[in-house]
């Protein structure tokens, strides 16, 4: 079986994500659950993406780091990354892998 275009760009931004590291706690934004969302259209991807907190001092370096490991992507055209904070994020949406990291899994 095979997957759709969309869902193979959608795959592979989560990918590209799994790239972009949150400085203070050393994790990517996949595993650290910040990713909200994954939107493909055609060729134009739209990313909702969160913080650990809104006074994240790095939260623009965050974002601009995601856009430019978008646009890599083959077969990506237009990236939009939208800060969102509803939801706001906790421990739980850490993925397994990500408790791991921290040694929260012990």
């Amino acid at each position: 079986m095979t997957s759709s275009p969309a869902t193979q760009l959608q795959d592979a931004a989560l990918d590209a994500l799994r790239d972009v590291i949150d400085p203070e706690v050393g994790l990517n934004v996949v595993d650290l659950g910040l990713v909200y969302g994954v939107d493909v259209v055609g060729a134009e991807v739209h990313v909702r993406l969160t913080m650990t907190t809104p006074a994240c001092p790095l939260g623009e370096q965050i974002v601009r780091d995601a856009e430019e490991r978008l646009r890599a992507v083959e077969g990506v055209g237009e990236v939009t990354v939208e800060l969102v904070w509803e939801p706001a994020w906790s421990p739980d949406r850490l993925s397994a892998a990500g408790k791991e990291q921290l040694g929260w899994n012990r």
